[in-house]
């Protein structure tokens, strides 16, 4: 019997991506999809955003790209067409740059951003204390997705040069496990505070 695979954006093929982290095995979602838009069906169910293709995820994230306590205002609010197109502009820049394909940078990228240890505040008594707590694989996906994003945020905000551009160079960086990496560099700071209150 033969089975169509479904190429993103008519280009990438999804099939064959393997994903390395164990934790992340279950969460990332690799659907074949040509276009990465459920029109927020997985909204008003529970844990349902892992059924979500990565790449959709990542542009949903970059879509809150108004002001810090505001997210969905601002210059991006809502114009997903828009950041959908940046994204498929940006995978044709890390295609040209790395010659490999750029849905298996975007998951290296979430592996190598995504933080294993995080702190909590317990309040014991009136006293507060910062306790290191693991994360769950849905979060670890979550936060990796944000410090990309807002690295990119950061990158761009009054900078003459293209979002796409940014977008590829800092996938780049954090699937390398590039020290310079924003996203890399919160990550190690997020486990150090981590680590320092065991």
């Amino acid at each position: 019997m033969f089975t169509q695979s479904f190429l993103l954006f008519r280009k990438w093929d999804v099939s064959k991506i393997e994903i390395n982290d164990p934790g992340l095995k279950d969460v990332i979602s690799l659907k074949q999809v040509i276009m990465p838009l459920t029109f927020g069906r997985s909204a008003l169910h529970r844990f349902n955003k892992i059924n979500v293709n990565i790449t959709e995820r990542l542009i949903n994230k970059l879509m809150h790209f108004g002001k810090k306590y505001a997210k969905n205002t601002g210059r991006m609010g809502g114009k997903k067409m828009r950041v959908i197109n940046i994204v498929k502009t940006a995978y044709d820049i890390i295609y040209l740059k790395t010659n490999k394909n750029p849905i298996e940078i975007l998951v290296r990228a979430i592996e190598n951003s995504a933080p294993n240890e995080d702190t909590t505040r317990i309040v014991y008594g009136g006293t507060v204390y910062h306790v290191s707590v693991d994360i769950s694989p849905v979060r670890r996906v979550d936060l990796a997705l944000k410090f990309i994003t807002n690295a990119i945020k950061e990158a761009t905000f009054s900078n003459p040069k293209p979002i796409e551009e940014h977008l590829a160079e800092q996938l780049i960086l954090a699937a390398s496990n590039d020290t310079n990496g924003p996203s890399i560099k919160k990550k190690r700071e997020l486990e150090r505070i981590a680590q320092a209150s065991r």
